[in-house]
């Protein structure tokens, strides 16, 4: 039994000779202090933060620049909304008589004029008011001699009184008639003085009552109408009224005078602006919301009445740093925009001997060949526009547009990507490890 285990501590010892002898083989031409780094930590680098682009990839992708805006964002009331057109620019055309339509020389949509024809209508009435007219002036100057004659004989006792005041009593009522019939003939678009037997007009010009735009046609050719109906709608778009339903809470906050600036539901690329004139004093139907009248001012572009919209009120004149909703990317639960800078790009294709290991043959592939082709290289760089991705807080975002707070300063007058930044983040991500 002894002499097993004397075998026993021989074989161990000379195990643990042999063990530590190989690792010493192993440790020997390393640096003393140092290890072999593991092949993960070999690549191991910071983020990229850094990327050029040429001008032809800034043309391809349509990469927009602009620069951090100063925007009313922070002290808003966002309300929905109705475009209206006020009753006084608005008119229906109507014919001052009944009749069919014979000509309607308008369509939808189409710009009209003060006094523009719109349409003509015929009635057999229209020439008989005139012959009616014409024949009048015979009668009116029988009439006439009728008096004069009345008067001379009661003058001489030779007549009675009362056939004086008959005569006298037809002559005002047949010019009462004609002044009558010469306001229908005028209303009617035709000059009394030269209604004749010859040239009676037989329609009646159907005219437009104020400058605007053709909004609805009531009537077609072959229909008939009368002083009730009307022949066509007109509007004019040239002063517009925004309606916005206000809640009660946010109603003490709303002041006559304040800027509202809004969008259409249907484009809301687009914002344009109106100015409150007035503030209902009732709750409209069941919504406890109350009407908030303004006046839309700029350009009416693209607005037509009936319209919805969605406005922002702005209630304090705070003004905060904004961009583009475009310019802002996400990576990494982060907020970005990228700025123009004189930076260059991380380097990501130079030899890794800094990292404790060498590739012999390889690093000499990623090498230049020479010095022409270092030459073309710098000169490709020169052309390249070199962007920086710089973090941001993200704040309250309105009308197309985020307030942004820089983690890092930004200069002022500094040019930012509103369009296209997706593009150069995804860029920078590929760019992020080594291309061999």
């Amino acid at each position: 039994m002894k002499v097993f285990i004397k075998i026993f501590i021989v074989c161990v010892a000379v195990t643990v000779f042999y063990g530590c002898g190989s690792n010493e083989s192993e440790r020997k031409g390393q640096p003393e202090g140092k290890e072999v780094p593991k092949a993960e930590a070999e690549h191991e680098e910071g983020p990229v933060t850094v990327a050029a682009l040429s001008a032809a990839q800034i043309k391809a992708v349509g990469i927009v620049f602009g620069g951090i805006e100063a925007k009313e964002l922070t002290a808003t009331i966002k309300a929905n909304g109705l475009l209206s057109v006020p009753n006084n620019n608005k008119a229906n055309a109507t014919a001052l008589y009944g009749g069919v339509v014979k000509t309607l020389n308008v369509q939808l949509g189409d710009n009209v004029r003060k006094g523009q024809v719109i349409a003509t209508i015929t009635n057999p009435q229209f020439v008989q008011l005139q012959e009616e007219y014409v024949s009048l002036a015979s009668k009116i100057t029988l009439a006439e001699q009728e008096m004069v004659r009345q008067q001379e004989l009661n003058e001489g006792n030779a007549g009675a009184r009362k056939n004086l005041q008959a005569a006298t009593a037809d002559f005002n009522s047949l010019r009462a008639r004609k002044a009558s019939l010469q306001q229908q003939i005028q209303l009617m678009g035709i000059n009394p003085n030269s209604v004749n037997l010859s040239n009676m007009r037989t329609s009646l010009a159907v005219t437009s009552p104020i400058n605007g735009t053709v909004s609805n046609v009531f009537a077609k050719i072959g229909s008939y109408v009368d002083v009730s109906s009307p022949v066509i709608e007109i509007v004019d778009n040239s002063l517009l009224h925004l309606d916005l339903q206000v809640f009660e809470k946010d109603l003490p906050l709303v002041k006559v005078g304040q800027l509202i600036n809004f969008q259409l539901t249907n484009n809301p690329d687009k914002t344009y602006t109106a100015k409150v004139f007035t503030i209902g004093s009732s709750f409209e139907n069941d919504s406890k919301t109350i009407a908030v009248h303004s006046t839309v001012v700029g350009s009416k572009v693209g607005l037509i009445d009936g319209m919805n919209i969605t406005g922002m009120i702005g209630v304090k004149n705070v003004r905060t740093p904004a961009v583009p909703n475009d310019a802002i990317v996400e990576a990494d639960g982060k907020y970005y925009i990228f700025v123009e800078t004189n930076k260059k790009p991380e380097e990501h294709e130079e030899g890794h001997d800094d990292h404790g290991h060498a590739h012999d043959e390889g690093e000499a592939k990623h090498a230049h060949k020479n010095e022409q082709e270092a030459g073309q290289h710098g000169e490709e760089q020169a052309k390249n526009i070199n962007f920086e991705k710089i973090e941001i807080q993200k704040g309250v975002s309105a009308l197309g547009y985020t307030a942004i707070t820089p983690v890092t300063e930004v200069p002022a007058g500094t040019k930012i990507v509103v369009k296209g930044a997706f593009f150069i983040n995804a860029k920078m991500s590929n760019t992020g490890g080594h291309e061999h």
